[in-house]
């Protein structure tokens, strides 16, 4: 192989299967004898379970077997915190209707749903509290009495410089304030899959998953069995976008196979997937930021407030990510940051794309258009002075490194591609034309954002890779199989890691292989997300393929005649930079092992009669370090656009109560093609990361983060408004109007 094959759009290795029908995803698979089950959910959002009566459903025509709290050997699992039950005990507490109370297992889908209606179950309705800044409040309905007097599940702080030093230098002080709602996942396929035992006695699920291995510890802890007698496999997975981080349907598989030790299925409805399921965190934010007259960042002071939902889940990390980029990528010599996440009776809030990164850009990107505005200066201008750079000092405390100029950079081109023009060292914005209508304003708004890659703050973010050679005679690779368990969720992570192998091989990639993600097969990569498999389990495949080709010369040398060659490697995310934890008092520390960075500009219209936004056009410029597939990556950009889209002018998950108002796919509104920019120019910019495989930075996540505050400042640009609150419905931009007169 002479050329190389980082950068060329190799075909997904699994398009075609998958475009052809023949690819199995979880509801797909079926097994001889097998049962299914259905979950009897709770029917308040808060109360205690007096009493569970199985009796007629264990007594209804096909049923099996009604499994309960009496089943579980430990009743407790979490992915951060073992807060949730797996099934709720009598004398317990519901705390959100997404909470089970039974697994009805039966020989049809039908009498499982018939005996479902069957069981009886006595509750005590409790006070519910639903909005976390009413939580936070001493007199607040408790969801967690065992978790200490407070339903602040954790609470972050981070003192830098003299932030009332830095007001009273500052010559500008604007405030904002912004709330960001719940957002539902919408991924294609719902939750489904089948457990059973194998062959060697293993407990055994095939599910959708983002890190079956981390499964593995919460299902072996609660069913008290060592980790290699559980099993997951990993098919085929219809999206994630971080809702198959926590565990909602393989722990449930697993204790059914369990319990009645034949093969049992299960799959949710669409409407059990959207009410049951984790959410996107609500965010409350206030802002105060102070400047001088020459443009440059004197103060911040941040309040972030986040709805952690019934459980813990992933709301920590969420949270300590949301800290450290609170305060956006610049230079901010004082600052004081709160941030709290608090217990609620709603849905379980989660990881999802952009995990604690994706909020706070609507909160700091809306007050640089604000300083802007007050500052008399150009928001791009304005921007370009205080981005973080080169030994820059951020948030924390540490000092950016290792290709951070790639951030101005994203920025630069965008703008430039937008029409902004340099003179004399002054950024002057595009004449944008007249609008379609009269009754329409044009405008046009900028964004800028930046998200870890990697698990941060002390983690041992880790990857590991086997791969096998097979050699002819003389030494040439004729086949290369990779062993990693890294979950493709849709982003095309095998491919990009069949590319990285093929390219520190020398071979084509028609010779590599990925091995079917099966927990008992290969080793753990980590999870698919943080934006980190390029970057983590990337340098694992290099490292490994290094090692098979040192071996493989080593054989030749010693002419043995071997034919196969096993290596196996190890990356830490701390060998590119070892992070450190939240000092406990300022809050400073070395936070992330890499970064990737975006800018976005939309331009919009808006129609004054109706407060509708159309997206004209968006500019998308991403520093991704070295793009390994091209086409993958103008492809993730057009995705998390989407996803920035709907965020910013139509998503909603809605709840009241406690409960659900958003039921069905039907009254969830995801952006069709026709709300979608009639443009989208994707600008990939490639400052290479010094420990990224190939110069290699994450993607996936960045693509999101700037879509909804370009959105907004461009709202504002045509307008005159200011909209603090998602998504900006055209009820909420014609109020809007109506209020500035």
């Amino acid at each position: 192989m002479s050329e190389s094959i980082i950068g060329t759009s190799v075909t997904r290795l699994d398009i075609h299967t998958k475009v052809q029908g023949q690819r199995k995803y979880p509801q797909d698979f079926n097994m001889d004898g097998q049962l299914y089950a259905v979950v009897v959910w709770a029917e308040y959002p808060h109360s205690i379970v007096k009493h569970i009566d199985t009796s007629a459903a264990e007594a209804s025509p096909g049923v099996v077997r009604v499994i309960t709290y009496k089943d579980v050997p430990v009743n407790e699992y979490g992915i951060n915190i073992k807060d949730q039950p797996v099934l709720v005990a009598e004398g317990d507490k519901v705390r959100w209707m997404g909470d089970r109370i039974a697994i009805v297992v039966a020989e049809s889908q039908r009498a499982a749903e018939q005996a479902r209606k069957l069981v009886k179950v006595e509750y005590e309705p409790l006070p519910v509290v639903t909005d976390p800044r009413e939580a936070m409040k001493p007199d607040a309905p408790r969801v967690h009495e065992e978790r200490g007097e407070s339903n602040v599940l954790h609470h972050i702080k981070i003192r830098k410089g003299d932030v009332e030093a830095g007001f009273a230098e500052a010559d500008v002080v604007v405030d904002g304030y912004f709330i960001t709602p719940a957002v539902e996942h919408i991924y294609m396929q719902p939750e489904a899959g089948i457990g059973y035992i194998d062959e060697e006695g293993r407990v055994t699920v095939i599910a959708a998953a983002q890190w079956p291995h981390d499964d593995l510890h919460q299902i072996a802890h609660f069913l008290n069995l060592p980790e290699d007698q559980v099993r997951e496999i990993v098919p085929a997975v219809g999206g994630a976008f971080g809702g198959r981080e926590d565990m909602y349907i393989q722990h449930l598989l697993a204790l059914a196979a369990y319990v009645v030790r034949r093969p049992v299925k299960m799959v949710w409805t669409r409407e059990e997937s959207i009410q049951c399921s984790g959410k996107r965190h609500p965010f409350y934010m206030k802002y105060k930021v102070g400047a001088k007259r020459d443009s440059m960042l004197t103060a911040m002071e941040i309040e972030i407030i986040t709805d952690a939902g019934a459980y813990a889940s992933t709301s920590i990390p969420v949270l300590s990510n949301a800290a450290t980029f609170a305060a956006g990528p610049y230079k901010v010599p004082n600052a004081k940051v709160d941030a709290y996440t608090v217990y609620t009776n709603n849905a379980v809030t989660m990881a999802m794309r952009g995990f604690g990164a994706t909020q706070p850009p609507v909160g700091y990107e809306s007050m640089m258009d604000r300083m802007a505005e007050a500052l008399g200066m150009d928001p791009v201008e304005l921007r370009m002075k205080n981005l973080l750079d080169e030994s820059d000092v951020a948030l924390t405390g540490n000092v950016m490194r290792g290709g951070v100029a790639g951030l101005k950079e994203t920025l630069r081109q965008a703008a430039l591609a937008a029409g902004w023009r340099q003179v004399g060292g002054r950024w002057i914005k595009p004449d944008l034309g007249q609008a379609s209508a009269t009754y329409k304003r044009r405008g046009i708004g900028v964004a800028v954002a930046y998200k870890n890659v990697g698990y941060s703050l002390g983690f041992d973010d880790k990857a590991t890779c086997t791969v096998e050679l097979s050699l002819a005679p003389n030494g040439d690779i004729q086949r290369a199989l990779l062993k990693i368990g890294a979950s493709d969720v849709g982003e095309g992570v095998w491919t990009a890691l069949a590319q990285i192998a093929a390219e520190t091989l020398k071979i084509d990639m028609s010779k590599v292989r990925l091995a079917f993600l099966d927990t008992a097969k290969v080793p753990d990569a980590g999870s698919s997300s943080a934006s980190r498999h390029v970057f983590v389990s990337g340098n694992a495949v290099v490292r490994a393929c290094q090692e098979a080709l040192a071996k493989r010369d080593a054989i030749l040398r010693a002419e043995t005649g071997e034919t196969k060659v096993v290596a196996q490697a190890t990356y830490h995310g701390r060998e590119a930079r070892a992070t450190t934890p939240f000092d406990p008092q300022t809050g400073l520390c070395e936070p992330h092992c890499a970064y990737g960075y975006a800018t976005q500009i939309a331009l919009v219209e808006v129609d004054t009669e109706t407060g509708e936004v159309e997206v004209l056009k968006i500019w998308s410029a991403h520093d991704v370090g070295k793009a390994i597939n091209l086409e993958m990556v103008v492809g993730q950009i057009g995705g998390g656009v989407h996803m920035g889209v709907g965020y910013a002018l139509t998503e909603h998950f809605i709840q009241q109560g406690g409960r659900a108002q958003t039921r069905h796919m039907s009254e969830y509104y995801i952006p069709t093609v026709r709300d979608m920019p009639r443009e989208l120019v994707p600008i990939i910019v490639e400052v290479p990361d010094p420990w990224g495989p190939y110069g290699a930075k994450g993607l996936g996540e960045m693509t999101t983060l700037p879509t909804a505050p370009a959105i907004l400042n461009a709202i504002h640009d045509a307008t005159g408004v200011w909209i603090d609150s998602l998504p900006a419905t055209p009820e909420r931009v014609w109020r809007a109007l109506q209020r500035k007169g």
